[in-house]
């Protein structure tokens, strides 16, 4: 039991981090413009100042507190840690990664990015420690609606990128490019990182029934 939730801790940060590395690396592109929760937090900042990450924080706050009023019941551990971590994370991967230094480079960040933040979400989902407070509105939905992960996550992705857009965040072909695709990757990204966690989880208890 210990080992799996030690996994499951694992899966969840790795998750975190390979998110951040993700938006990191899109706001480095964002010639392309800047996916649409990263276009709102940007256009914050633009106009009130902070950092990309303390908005995230911020609004994290906010969208977690709401969920859990709809729902009546307390956030996860997990949520919280999201919420305070995944903010963290982006101000220092913004910070230590590189500058692209060509058209061609950022186009390459944004495209790279797109795809890791895609399964950066993928992994800390599948960890099942609590939703972030972007992806447990959009599970909230799927679960009363019935409708699929990839409708419901681009439905608020453009919502969002409207809000971003008159505050002034950078926006581009990219951005809607992450509104209308970025719900496809997860919707592939969730399952395969389920069945890679059941995969180490199983190995796991073979390894431990051994010794």
């Amino acid at each position: 039991m210990l080992h799996e939730k030690l996994i499951r801790w694992a899966f969840f940060f790795i998750g975190l981090m390979v998110l951040a590395i993700g938006v990191a690396l899109t706001i480095k592109g964002k010639i392309m413009g800047i996916g649409p929760w990263d276009v709102f937090h940007y256009g914050l900042y633009v106009q009130f100042g902070l950092t990309i990450g303390t908005w995230s924080i911020i609004i994290g706050f906010i969208l977690i507190f709401t969920t859990s009023a709809l729902t009546r019941t307390l956030p996860q551990i997990g949520a919280l840690m999201n919420m305070l971590f995944l903010g963290l994370f982006i101000d220092f991967f913004h910070l230590v990664l590189p500058n692209p230094n060509s058209l061609f480079m950022e186009i390459f960040f944004f495209v790279l990015g797109v795809l890791i933040l895609g399964y950066g979400i993928g992994l800390y989902v599948a960890a099942d420690l609590g939703a972030g407070p972007r992806d447990s509105i959009m599970l909230l939905i799927v679960k009363e609606t019935g409708w699929s992960i990839k409708w419901v996550r681009n439905g608020i992705e453009v919502t969002v990128f409207l809000f971003g857009w008159l505050l002034g965040g950078p926006v581009g072909i990219g951005t809607i490019f992450i509104a209308f695709f970025l719900g496809s990757i997860i919707g592939v990204s969730i399952p395969q990182s389920k069945k890679l966690l059941h995969f180490i989880l199983k190995k796991a208890q073979v390894t431990q029934v051994q010794v």
